[in-house]
């Protein structure tokens, strides 16, 4: 993701003393380093709860007249609300850069994107103690993860219920462990509350294209056996 960001920032004139508005909430800083690669500044905003890609309206509030740019990540598979970041971009002259996150080692086939969608169908319908993913009007989701939220108390929730899931044999991860405006080289002083409740609630399933339906059927009566939340203890 880095290089392409990097490249399309450096094309669009992107240097120093320009700000670049990036989301926070994404799996690497690698567009946030792009950014500083060109010597201008990551200018970090929140995500939308639904998509949880780059809230449009955050965008237009960070604006200034310094600001060159905007990253825009599909975050997951699911799509950034480009049109509305388009019109914000057009208003103010900005240069709107659209990148991947996480990174993709090749681009997916319809039939895996069918497969996996198939998949995420299943598994939404049948899910229960978590909140499963959504994807906000007119967008589209290709699942290159399954990320849900297991919502409550925040990270101590979400660390006991994957844990418990790993115990029955689960495979999860936690997509976001610390949004980039935390990580020590772009600590920032500000509060981005959807950003920091997605980075305590948000936990990634196993979803393949070649999952069979007993593996899907295997991730429901696990995460369902939980009966929900857990005790930060168990």
């Amino acid at each position: 993701m880095g290089t392409g960001t990097a490249a399309q920032l450096a094309a669009a004139g992107v240097g120093p003393g320009d700000e670049v508005i990036v989301p926070s909430f994404v799996t690497t800083a690698e567009a946030a380093e792009a950014v500083r690669r060109t010597g201008a500044i990551p200018v970090f905003v929140d995500i939308d709860p639904v998509s949880l890609c780059i809230d449009p309206a955050a965008v237009a509030d960070a604006v200034t007249r310094r600001t060159a740019a905007v990253v825009a990540a599909e975050l997951f598979g699911h799509s950034a609300d480009l049109t509305a970041l388009q019109v914000i971009a057009a208003d103010n002259a900005l240069a709107l850069v659209t990148t991947t996150d996480p990174p993709l080692a090749h681009a997916p086939s319809s039939c895996e994107i069918a497969r996996r969608q198939a998949g995420a169908a299943y598994l939404g319908a049948r899910l229960t103690g978590v909140v499963t993913p959504s994807v906000a009007p007119g967008a589209v989701h290709e699942y290159h993860a399954y990320v849900v939220r297991v919502p409550g108390n925040g990270r101590p929730d979400r660390d006991a219920f994957a844990r418990a899931l790993r115990a029955r044999g689960v495979r999860c991860r936690v997509p976001v462990p610390t949004p980039v405006h935390r990580l020590p080289l772009f600590r920032a002083e500000l509060w981005l509350p959807e950003t920091e409740r997605a980075a305590g609630e948000c936990l990634a399933l196993p979803l393949e294209g070649r999952m069979s339906r007993r593996e899907l059927q295997r991730i429901v009566s696990a995460a369902n056996a939980l009966g929900g939340l857990l005790p930060a203890a168990a």
